[in-house]
């Protein structure tokens, strides 16, 4: 927990002085040898709204010239002087908190819950809640996948926030920030490279999790809503994804959300209303990209917080289902 809170302390601020321009000097990143964005956004009129050729699109792999060159001799600072300083305090507070109270040292989680319990009565309900007993089938490895997954999701609510503190949903800077974030944020490419694999490995183990209960029955009677409920988080990690991959806009991501759409297209009845929606248009366009950014950040994270609490409500009461 230590290393974590200190890899986020550093992360978000990473406008340290030594990262800080000299008097005069422009705040955007210089731009990369092959794509000068950063030159043609403060150039003013010139302004790049699509993302660039292929043949100078530096951003066709998931990092884009990500180093951690020099990165190892800071961190070990950081966790070496860090943690014996919090040693010491630590040392020092429960030595004279001993000698003021005359009285056996108590940690401070059970001092805070006690002071809190003290008013508030909260210890009994938050006992039964937390200390639910739970069979001894449902200790099995592939009984822990929809844990898994919601772990994942909030991994991903996690990076996907400090991603949000440098990212820019805009034709013009979105490229530039991503590229910003990679190769002068601290951390921002292990940051970012955290947020694709666990947005994989989220796919990935939540289609195992409806597998398992499809193959164990788990979704009959009583359970038909948990079912109904799986299927739309499903449908909804599946548009976390869809949504997600436009943000870096480049030429990867615009054709990928091109075809994607198109697909949405073929829609019988509906399918020209799916795509002018998601395109906000008839072309993938800056429009487009704001749209995505708005779904992916604001409108699908609340669904799926939504229908995850009624999922696990259903489960809470009606218990994990017994297998075949």
């Amino acid at each position: 927990m230590l290393v974590v809170a200190i890899g986020l302390i550093i992360f978000i601020t990473s406008h340290a002085q030594a990262n800080s321009p000299a008097a005069g000097e422009d705040t955007l990143p210089a731009a990369s040898p092959d794509w000068a964005l950063a030159e043609s956004i403060s150039a003013g009129p010139q302004l790049a709204v699509t993302p660039p050729p292929p043949a100078e699109d530096t951003c066709l792999s998931c990092h884009i010239l990500g180093q951690n060159k020099g990165l190892w001799t800071p961190l070990g600072r950081w966790i070496l002087f860090g943690g014996l300083g919090l040693v010491f305090v630590f040392g020092v507070y429960r030595s004279a908190s001993t000698w003021v109270t005359r009285s056996p040292w108590k940690p401070f989680s059970q001092r805070a819950v006690g002071w809190v319990d003290e008013r508030y009565q909260v210890s009994e309900p938050l006992t039964k809640v937390l200390k639910k007993p739970v069979p001894k089938y449902a200790l099995r490895w592939f009984y822990c996948l929809g844990g898994i997954t919601a772990f994942l999701f909030v991994v991903q609510g996690i990076t996907g926030i400090l991603l949000a503190f440098y990212y820019k949903p805009t034709p013009e800077a979105a490229y530039a920030s991503i590229q910003y974030i990679e190769t002068q944020v601290y951390f921002g490419s292990s940051i970012r490279a955290i947020h694709h694999w666990c947005a994989n490995a989220m796919i990935v183990v939540c289609v195992a999790h409806m597998l398992r209960v499809f193959i164990m029955g788990a979704y009959k009677r009583p359970r038909e809503l948990n079912w109904v409920s799986g299927v739309l988080l499903l449908i909804l990690t599946l548009v976390f994804g869809f949504t997600g991959y436009l943000l870096p806009w480049d030429q990867r991501a615009f054709w990928a959300t091109t075809v994607g759409s198109e697909i949405a297209g073929a829609i019988p009845a509906i399918g020209n209303l799916a795509l002018v929606y998601l395109r906000v248009g008839w072309n993938v366009t800056g429009e487009t990209l704001s749209r995505f950014y708005g779904l992916h950040v604001i409108v699908v994270p609340l669904a799926t917080v939504a229908f995850m609490f009624a999922h696990f409500l259903m489960i809470r009461r009606q218990g994990i289902a017994k297998p075949l």
